[in-house]
């Protein structure tokens, strides 16, 4: 799909996940991008990526239990939106806690999503 194409390259502000990575590579799945930036002029970005030809997308929902910004009814409003128009480009979204990053039901789900 033409509107899938990626609009910006990987951002600065999240460093490769040394467990997160080795827990991909040992169930054979493609290491995605960190931080990449999508739907220019927003500066949205989406936390892991895997780009052409899976259009996938993972968001790691932080703060959830310190009334963090995702908690609040603005902060709620903004992430529709960039869902919103994540998935009006095409893409499938995964959403997980910090805490379930690493479990193997995310991979798990990771793989079928991609597999899809």
């Amino acid at each position: 799909m033409e509107n899938k194409q990626p609009c910006s390259t990987t951002g600065k502000g999240r460093e490769r996940d040394v467990i997160f990575d080795r827990l991909l590579e040992d169930a054979g799945l493609p290491l995605p991008e960190a931080e990449f930036r999508f739907a220019p002029p927003r500066r949205w970005r989406i936390d892991w990526s895997w780009l052409d030809p899976y259009w996938v997308a993972l968001e790691v929902e932080g703060g959830l239990w310190i009334q963090g910004r995702r908690n609040r009814a603005s902060g709620f409003m903004r992430d529709i939106e960039k869902y919103n128009e994540l998935s009006a480009k095409g893409w499938r979204l995964i959403r997980c806690t910090p805490k379930d990053l690493y479990h193997h039901k995310t991979i798990d789900l990771i793989r079928r999503t991609l597999e899809f």
